[in-house]
């Protein structure tokens, strides 16, 4: 899947469960650059995501990633 097709879903995954788009999407972004972005509602985005991709991802995967960089990664990986 191409890279900004990727990052479109993801964008759209983190306006509907963040309830805005005050953030621009980056490979550098983490979610202490995003109002909003706890740790309840980091959940509900990776469920949200695999759900959208239809990918499953391990506690060990999750627990690598450092930006939207490295998840646009791991998405690309497996699918």
């Amino acid at each position: 899947m191409e890279i900004n097709m990727i990052k479109d879903k993801i964008n759209q995954v983190l306006v509907g469960i963040l309830e805005h788009d005050n953030f621009e999407i980056h490979d550098e972004l983490t979610a202490k650059d995003v109002d909003g972005w706890d740790s309840l509602s980091h959940m509900m985005i990776i469920t949200k995501i695999e759900e959208e991709f239809g990918i499953r991802f391990k506690l060990r995967e999750l627990n690598k990633l450092k930006n939207l960089g490295s998840l646009v990664s791991l998405i690309q990986s497996k699918a």
